[in-house]
């Protein structure tokens, strides 16, 4: 006995769009103005490695910046910071300029990417 057409045409779109369904929508991208607001506020915030080493770090309006390591490991840093047309730049002390951009990864934090590379988690 064949199935009734209708069945099988609702039961193809339920299975296509709970697929799609499952599938995670991209990370929102902030953009330049929201990482300023956020972040180069002059408030400190907390920065991790992808090896959990931890940083207090602190970006203030006048493009300056400074880490502290919030453990025993990591090294003090200062120098400066500008915004760029996709993210951000550094540049610290003894080192050459790098650009990042920072996409949403959940409540109150935040990866810095390098491309497709993330290099460190901030969170609030």
């Amino acid at each position: 006995m064949r199935a009734p057409i209708t069945s099988v045409v609702t039961g193809t779109v339920f299975t296509v769009l709970f697929a799609t369904s499952l599938v995670a929508a991209p990370p929102e991208k902030l953009s330049p103005g929201d990482i300023q607001t956020t972040f180069f506020n002059g408030q400190p915030f907390t920065a991790a490695t992808p090896s959990n080493v931890k940083f207090k770090m602190t970006f203030s309006a006048d493009g300056k910046m400074k880490r502290e390591p919030s453990s025993g490991n990591g090294y003090k840093g200062e120098g400066t910071w500008k915004l760029s047309k996709e993210g951000f730049c550094t540049t610290w002390t003894g080192a050459a300029l790098k650009c990042f951009t920072i996409v949403s990864s959940g409540d109150n934090k935040w990866s810095v990417m390098k491309g497709s590379t993330m290099i460190a988690t901030w969170s609030k």
